[in-house]
């Protein structure tokens, strides 16, 4: 059986699950169209994501995605918060706020333990998938006893092949052209391939679908990641404009400034692209110190980019996007999926 009679869907174009940006509304929108839309549950509470899984059921009986983060979980360094916390006190007394005294822990991982896996059984989505690792084995064959797709996001050939070690059911091949978080495992090591290059070589490797993500932005560009052995691609950036996403009016505008983006992990404590803003030209200089663990380092950065919104300064703001962002079109998801449609069969 193919990808696309596995998981029900029309068209082989998945909504890249976005936390905080995807909407019930974006992902029935998509799914509504033949595509497979999705949501990004990594930031949100058990309650909270219940409320989004339901409301999108009630938009659209045709199948979607969850999203979680698979993160190992650790304690912060504290000596390597406070002196992360100390270089910002400055900056927000300078914006009239105080900067924090110590550092949360303000998201969850799925392994955590087994309160998202229950509410996906509960709810029974189509697929889940995970950014940051595996899920526990117990939490796998859970999933699939109750015959619910798995997916998980590979950055290089390791990680795909312990993704299919460990009876995942797709792999997503994460480029570094990719907008958003960077799916590492491991914040030590980022092989940074080009999508194409990684859906080629776990290709060559692995017998499970491959599913494309990463600077995919037009039908031609999707055509050619199929071409090269993807059974689906995964667009986010494209998405991120539609009036149903949650971008607030600061993002759209810079998505749509013809901007330039950068990866950095200064921002969450772990890697990822985004447009490049004071993040990336103040703080990621060759001196810069440790970052404190994902997502303690978050937690400032939020914390700072409130406190300088408030005075029109919006250069914190994490403006997720992609290599190719110049190249967005605004239009609304429904057309845009009928549009990547017309132009992968018009090559």
């Amino acid at each position: 059986m193919s990808l696309l009679e596995n998981l029900g869907i029309k068209h082989p174009i998945f909504l890249a699950p976005m936390a905080g940006v995807s909407t019930p509304e974006l992902a029935a929108e998509v799914s509504n169209q033949g595509g497979l839309g999705s949501l990004g549950l990594g930031a949100s509470s058990i309650e909270a994501a219940r409320q989004q899984i339901l409301k999108t059921q009630e938009l659209t009986d045709c199948p979607f995605q969850v999203n979680f983060f698979c993160h190992d979980s650790v304690s912060v360094d504290e000596a390597v918060a406070q002196a992360w916390i100390a270089q910002f006190k400055d900056k927000f007394a300078e914006y009239g706020a105080q900067a924090p005294d110590h550092l949360e822990c303000i998201y969850p991982s799925f392994k955590d333990n087994d309160d998202f896996l229950n509410l996906i059984l509960e709810t029974k989505p189509r697929a889940v998938s995970f950014h940051f690792g595996i899920p526990h084995p117990h939490q796998i064959q859970a999933l699939k006893k109750a015959g619910i797709l798995t997916m998980v996001s590979a950055t290089n050939f390791a990680e795909a092949k312990a993704i299919e070690a460990a009876g995942i059911d797709i792999i997503v091949a994460q480029g570094i052209e990719a907008g958003g978080h960077r799916g590492v495992f491991s914040t030590k090591f980022d092989a940074s391939v080009k999508t194409s290059n990684l859906v080629k070589l776990i290709r060559q490797h692995s017998s499970l679908p491959v599913v494309a993500a990463g600077g995919i932005m037009d039908g031609q560009q999707a055509r050619l990641m199929l071409d090269f052995g993807a059974e689906a691609v995964q667009l986010g950036t494209a998405f991120v404009q539609c009036k149903s996403s949650n971008a607030n009016e600061d993002y759209r505008k810079a998505l749509l400034s013809k901007p330039l983006t950068q990866v950095s992990a200064s921002i969450s404590g772990r890697p990822a692209r985004g447009i490049i803003n004071h993040w990336h030209m103040e703080v990621d200089t060759p001196d810069r110190l440790d970052v404190p663990a994902y997502p303690y380092t978050y937690d400032l950065a939020k914390q700072l980019n409130a406190a300088a919104a408030k005075h029109g300064d919006k250069g914190y703001g994490a403006f997720w996007a992609g290599s190719n962002v110049a190249q967005i079109r605004e239009m609304e998801a429904s057309d845009l999926i009928n549009q990547l449609v017309l132009e992968m069969s018009h090559p």
